[in-house]
């Protein structure tokens, strides 16, 4: 009686190493992959360049693979005890880090019925990051990019963007990671918010910089950088204005744009004249978000209604009204946020607005009460949060300090401490993008 075999992989860029391990399992009988979800990948690691039916195309057609299943968790256990494999078969590179947890429930999983684990030698000189980082340098399509929202959105239950007003700072948000006890964690996108640009140009109002400027900067992110970005549309002007826009956004990549529901030209001041802005009338703005979906070219590129009720006083059933108006007409989701310093009016929205069963997108920008963390985020239901002026926020200070050492003393040497080698600055440039 032939025996059974069970591969899991992610088998995004397929290479030697991969070939090895399904040829070695097809040594020992049938072998079926369970082909990790987007999802499951894109909980520990980057969000894969292929979509799961792509993958599974790829892996299909390699010899000695007799069938392709879904792997909907890094947990390899409720897929073993379905399918009750005689082997499992993996490369001998989890034994260490973290996947070796992973490794160790896989065994404790197969001695239930008497399975058997299999482990192939690593394959040397093969890396999938450093394939990755090869594919990384060599950039993305408009195509791939702007998509990469949607895909992000389907497999993480909440993504993170952070704002970049410039090429350098689009290299720190594409750059940028940590590791943690779960595995690297990244910014997810990119937010071009039309506040940190102009106000990285010095110009003290939004209105003062136009449009093709908006998108010549864009253009300097979009150069140097492959995630994926939405950008601030303010109130979107004029319907015919904005259908025109939404064309532009889609040809360079962009994924999403968010246009408020205020009337008038938006400004960067808090002050009063800025709160005293009037909300534009439901169905005006409605008009507005179906002119855009009509101008649309492609299904990936998404239309978000920017709620001010809750920034202008307006209250919470005021919000949710209008948010629900505004989804019928077709919005593929909401931004809402606050002026108050702790985030309990935003929460209070975010768990009625699931009761209003358009299951879409919902987005926060915390830039008023900014000690809430992911956790909290996610369960509230949050689906996008967005750092939107925080690396601008902390860039002038540090410039200016430096300005002042170097003025007190008279020297560069002084402010060594605060700046990083040239060379170093220099290696983060990349050649092409």
């Amino acid at each position: 009686m032939t025996k059974s075999v069970y591969v899991g992989m992610s088998a995004d860029l397929i290479h030697p190493g991969h070939i090895n391990v399904i040829r070695r399992a097809a040594e020992l009988g049938e072998v079926t992959v369970g082909l990790l979800t987007d999802r499951a990948i894109a909980s520990y690691k980057r969000l894969p360049f292929m979509t799961w039916d792509q993958r599974r195309d790829v892996i299909s057609a390699l010899q000695g693979v007799a069938r392709v299943v879904e792997q909907t968790t890094l947990d390899y256990g409720p897929n073993l005890r379905e399918y009750r494999p005689d082997f499992v078969v993996h490369g001998d590179d989890w034994r260490t880090g973290v996947q070796a947890r992973t490794r160790q429930a896989v065994i404790d999983t197969l001695a239930e019925w008497g399975g058997e684990l299999v482990e192939v030698s690593y394959t040397r000189g093969v890396s999938s990051t450093g394939f990755h980082a090869a594919l990384k340098e060599l950039g993305t399509t408009p195509d791939l990019r702007r998509l990469a929202l949607r895909r992000l959105l389907n497999a993480k239950p909440m993504i993170r963007l952070m704002e970049a007003h410039n090429g350098l700072s689009g290299l720190v948000v594409e750059e940028a990671e940590v590791e943690t006890p779960a595995g690297p964690r990244r910014f997810d996108g990119i937010w071009s918010g039309s506040l940190t640009v102009s106000a990285s140009k010095g110009k003290p109002d939004v209105e003062l910089v136009d449009t093709s400027a908006r998108v010549a900067n864009l253009n300097e992110v979009l150069e140097v950088t492959t995630k994926p970005i939405i950008y601030d549309g303010d109130t979107g002007g004029r319907p015919e204005h904005f259908g025109f826009t939404v064309k532009t956004l889609e040809r360079l990549g962009v994924s999403a744009v968010f246009i408020e529901d205020k009337m008038g030209a938006k400004r960067n001041s808090l002050s009063a004249e800025h709160v005293a802005h009037e909300l534009e009338d439901i169905d005006a703005f409605c008009e507005k978000i179906r002119t855009g979906k009509a101008a649309q070219s492609t299904e990936e590129f998404m239309i978000f209604a920017r709620l001010e009720s809750l920034v202008l006083g307006h209250g919470l059933d005021h919000a949710l009204h209008r948010a629900e108006a505004f989804l019928a007409a077709g919005a593929d989701g909401i931004m809402v946020h606050s002026r108050q310093e702790t985030p309990d009016e935003v929460f209070a929205f975010c768990r009625a607005y699931h009761s209003l069963g358009f299951d879409r997108p919902l987005a926060v920008v915390p830039s008023t009460f900014d000690m809430v963390d992911d956790h909290e985020f996610e369960a509230h239901g949050v689906n996008i949060v967005i750092y939107a002026n925080q690396l601008l926020r902390s860039a002038y200070p540090a410039m200016y300090q430096v300005a002042r050492s170097i003025l007190t003393n008279g020297r560069a040497g002084d402010c060594r401490a605060e700046l990083m080698p040239v060379r170093d600055l220099l290696d983060l440039l990349p050649e092409k993008r």
